[in-house]
């Protein structure tokens, strides 16, 4: 089969060059007889036909015969003819023959080092061209300014820039785009700006180019006002600028805005533009809109990768971490390629779900891919690994990792600090160290992390100061964690004077964390004052109140916690439900607080029965306080044994065969009655109970937790 395929081609570039053979003849003929003209216009015509290097050759040879080789007219198409067809070697050979060259020349093979991506060949022709004393023309400086660009040669594009102004191209529009681009890709938006607005006619290119620049540099609110600039002077945008101005106003996360640019999108009839439908959905997505976001995305019916990615990545972000790895199942059905991008966003959303099962199948998909050395997917996996509350699997990930780098380690670091494992993240940046790694922030909050969930102030408040030796600037998460470090263990007053004497405006993380040591040690007064300042902040976030509420119910002050219900209600704000989640069989079932809506619910409570007679007869008393609301004794003992988690253990344990080990994820933290029980349950039923809650991991077996009662 192949050897007639070669055949076939073999006999079809024969005739073709057989068919040119026969037009050389007619016009060579013709040539003999007629004008330069005639020869120049025969030739083109002929350069224009060519496709194999043989045409060029016989070509090259009769302009030789017949004294045309030192015909510029013709030697520059001969040259773009050589670049278009590959073979810069042969137009380079044919320039350099060439005696006296002039601009045309110049700019042709300079094109044809362009062309194919050889920046520095464009400099170096460029430069020769210079010290020949031949003047460049409006055609030369835009490939030039692209090499410049490319390499990032902030110098040599600067002398470039001069020559533009010296050979009088300073008004030309076409060249100030180009030194626009130039510019921009070199990162200097200041010299951009300054060219830009010394512009007398703008054209929509140098509009598009510059709010590009802003929104590509992390400038989003200054690319938004150059393009309220563009309208108010009636230029219409382009789809590129469209995209562009749509990334500001997804990274601002302003809808609003953002919904108007989809209005105007339909306006200007671009709205099956492909790269502004991926742009919509991110905007969309990042600003928590899945459903319209997944309605752009089901209108679009070509299958690229970047929109899918933009959906998968929009619902794992958004923790619609199901919907994500749906969709990224549908993409394999339907063979689109995944890349590392899709990927990262399924692993992300597999650590969201918690399932391990499906984390395993996740690995597995990606030792078959051509992603298993991706270092970017192999951390990844280590954090999956690590949220799906197996250390053991995460760490040998890291272990398979031979060129280990910062990010490697910082994820395996944040593992272990997810788990509380303080002592084991400390000697693995000990480790870091010996190897070579310099650690960055991320290291240092995985930490910070570590030491808080174990109780290790001393060694946490030197690794905080430790942080100065390598020149790393604490951020508002490092400093929310030295606040949750001092909190956690009980200095609550030393936690506010640290709060009160950071050299920089203490942000949400911080009072938040300071919040919630108020709540663990009852400390009603500062932590009013803490809650103060987070509804100035961020007035609509309920965490912050529902945590003042437990606060006031904890102190039994129920005037305090109905002033904070009236508060919340007036503001639209109702508490999250908490729910648990069970791994059974690779399936993830979902129960609330006294839920009694599962099939087997009969079966459910009869096992909370047991349980709850089970913990009686081991010495378990409620501790009552955990129920946060004015009720009597034996109702709080009710509402304290139907919490969800207690809900999903009877589940677990109905369905699992004995030795299996639960797996459970909370979707608030835990509260100190049930962290108890199910020590307890840990032991009697002789399972390991895996709980991950809104904080951190706990490890119930054999009636002992991994956090140490410290959480």
């Amino acid at each position: 089969m192949s050897f007639t395929i070669v055949h076939r081609r073999t006999i079809k570039s024969r005739i073709k060059i057989s068919d040119l053979y026969f037009k050389f003849r007619r016009g060579i003929h013709c040539c003999s007889h007629s004008s330069t003209d005639d020869a120049e216009s025969f030739f083109t015509y002929l350069l224009e036909k060519s496709t194999h290097t043989a045409h060029l050759n016989q070509i090259h040879d009769q302009l030789y015969i017949h004294g045309l080789h030192e015909n510029g007219f013709i030697i520059t198409k001969f040259i773009n003819t050589s670049s278009n067809l590959r073979e810069i070697g042969y137009a380079r050979h044919v320039f350099d023959e060439f005696p006296d060259k002039y601009v045309h020349l110049w700019n042709a093979i300079i094109r044809g080092y362009s062309m194919h991506n050889m920046l520095d060949k464009v400099i170096q022709v460029y430069s020769t061209m210079h010290r020949s004393s031949v003047s460049p023309d409006a055609f030369t400086f835009p490939h030039v300014l692209k090499a410049c660009g490319g390499l990032q040669n902030i110098g040599y594009g600067r002398v470039v820039h001069a020559h533009i102004f010296r050979h009088g191209f300073e008004k030309d529009v076409f060249l100030q785009n180009g030194l626009l681009s130039f510019y921009i890709m070199c990162e200097e938006n200041n010299c951009a700006r300054n060219i830009f607005d010394g512009l007398r006619s703008k054209d929509v290119v140098s509009w598009t180019l510059m709010i590009a620049a802003y929104a590509q540099n992390g400038q989003p609110m200054e690319a938004s006002r150059i393009f309220r600039d563009m309208r108010r002077l009636h230029v219409k945008p382009d789809w590129i600028a469209l995209v562009s101005v749509i990334k500001a106003y997804s990274d601002m996360e302003d809808f609003n805005q953002g919904r108007c640019l989809h209005g105007l999108v339909v306006k200007t009839g671009h709205e099956f533009e492909l790269d502004l439908r991926i742009s919509l959905t991110s905007l969309y997505t990042k600003c928590g809109h899945v459903t319209a976001a997944k309605s752009l995305f089901d209108g679009t019916e070509v299958e690229d990768v970047i929109l899918w990615n933009s959906m998968i990545s929009g619902f794992a972000k958004n923790g619609h971490a199901t919907e994500a790895l749906e969709l990224f199942f549908e993409m394999i059905s339907r063979n689109i390629q995944p890349d590392a991008v899709t990927i990262q966003s399924s692993v992300l959303a597999s650590a969201q779900l918690g399932s391990l099962d499906r984390a395993k199948w996740m690995e597995n998909f990606v030792n078959n891919s051509t992603f298993r050395h991706d270092v970017i997917v192999q951390t990844a996996l280590i954090d999956m690994y690590a949220k799906c509350g197996s250390l053991d699997l995460a760490r040998e990930i890291f272990n398979q990792v031979k060129d280990k780098d910062v990010v490697i380690w910082s994820a395996m670091i944040m593992g272990y600090g997810l788990h509380g494992r303080g002592r084991e993240a400390i000697h693995l940046f000990k480790e870091m160290k010996n190897y070579g790694t310099r650690p960055n922030d991320v290291t240092f909050l995985g930490l910070i992390t570590a030491c808080s969930h174990s109780g290790l102030v001393e060694e946490g408040w030197e690794i905080f100061l430790c942080m100065q030796d390598y020149g790393i600037e604490p951020h508002q998460k490092h400093y929310a964690g030295v606040v949750d470090l001092l909190g956690r263990a009980g200095y609550v007053e030393k936690a506010y004077s640290f709060v009160n004497a950071m050299p920089v405006e203490p942000g949400g993380s911080v009072w938040g964390a300071l919040l919630s040591a108020c709540k663990k040690h009852r400390s009603v007064q500062l932590g009013e004052y803490a809650a103060e300042k987070l509804f100035n902040l961020d007035p609509l976030n309920i965490g912050y109140y529902v945590q003042l509420s437990n606060i006031y119910a904890s102190s039994r002050m129920w005037d305090g916690v109905a002033k904070v219900r009236v508060l919340m209600k007036s503001k639209g704000l109702y508490k999250d439900f908490g729910y648990s989640m069970i791994e059974i069989n690779g399936k993830m079932e979902a129960f609330r607080m006294g839920d009694r809506c599962h099939p087997r619910s009969d079966e459910i409570y009869k096992k909370l029965e047991w349980l709850e007679i089970m913990l009686l007869e081991c010495g378990f008393i409620p501790d009552t306080e955990s129920a946060l609301h004015d009720l009597d004794k034996e109702e709080k003992q009710m509402t304290l044994c139907n919490h969800s988690e207690r809900v999903a253990i009877a589940y677990g344990l109905i369905s699992t065969s004995h030795g299996t080990t639960l797996r459970i994820t909370k979707n608030l933290r835990a509260c100190v009655n049930c962290h108890l029980a199910t020590k307890l349950i840990s032991k009697f039923v002789d399972r390991e109970i895996v709980v991950r809650d809104a904080n951190r991991f706990h490890h119930f077996k054999d009636g002992v937790c991994s956090c140490g009662d410290y959480w």
